[in-house]
């Protein structure tokens, strides 16, 4: 093996790690992993027997069926919020209702665990937003500048003429024949 191939899997390695960061610092990440572990214990304890020595504690009710659909919905709500982060506020209230509703059809919402958990979870998507691209100190302050020297408005524009930053283009008043549709010939966006 030579020094090279460390280094090149090292680099690799680096470069992995980055475009993990930048894919986790561009959706709830947090969010979402809290809430597929909160759906885990909701969705596992109805089932499991717990082994104390001799004796064997079997939690499985007539609400196994329920704990495992919210168990699996929040799991599902959890996915959305990585890989859908558009709908993060509706994802994030879905899931503090399915912990909500965990309490009294999932063995205490999975023994209080997975009802935390799947609560933190939803309060961070609901409340999560993107954060703002970061600007180099080496740019100009121009670069910096949300609006562009062209995009700014003059001075002596009045407010009203400006839309959202750009400037409405004033009608033309031409030998347009209202009544009749007739244009002289030329075309209207023209």
């Amino acid at each position: 093996m030579s020094p090279e191939s460390t280094g090149q899997n090292k680099h690799n390695l680096t470069a992995y790690r980055r475009g993990f960061r930048t894919w986790r610092g561009n959706r709830p990440f947090w969010a979402g992993l809290f809430t597929m572990l909160g759906g885990m214990p909701i969705a596992y304890f109805p089932y499991a027997d717990l082994h104390l020595g001799n004796m064997t504690l079997a939690m499985s009710t007539t609400t196994g069926s329920a704990a495992l659909i919210i168990g699996a919905l929040l799991i599902t709500l959890g996915l959305t919020m990585w890989f859908h982060h558009i709908v993060r506020v509706f994802a994030g209230v879905a899931a503090i209702l399915l912990a909500l509703i965990s309490i009294p059809l999932a063995n205490l919402g999975g023994f209080v665990v997975g009802f935390l958990l799947a609560l933190i979870g939803g309060a961070l998507s609901a409340s999560w937003a993107p954060g703002e691209p970061k600007v180099d100190e080496e740019t100009p302050q121009d670069a910096a500048d949300p609006l562009a020297p062209a995009e700014r408005q003059p001075e002596n524009m009045p407010a009203e003429s400006v839309l959202h930053g750009a400037t409405v283009p004033q009608q033309q008043v031409g030998d347009h024949d209202a009544a009749s549709g007739h244009d002289g010939g030329t075309h209207r966006a023209g």
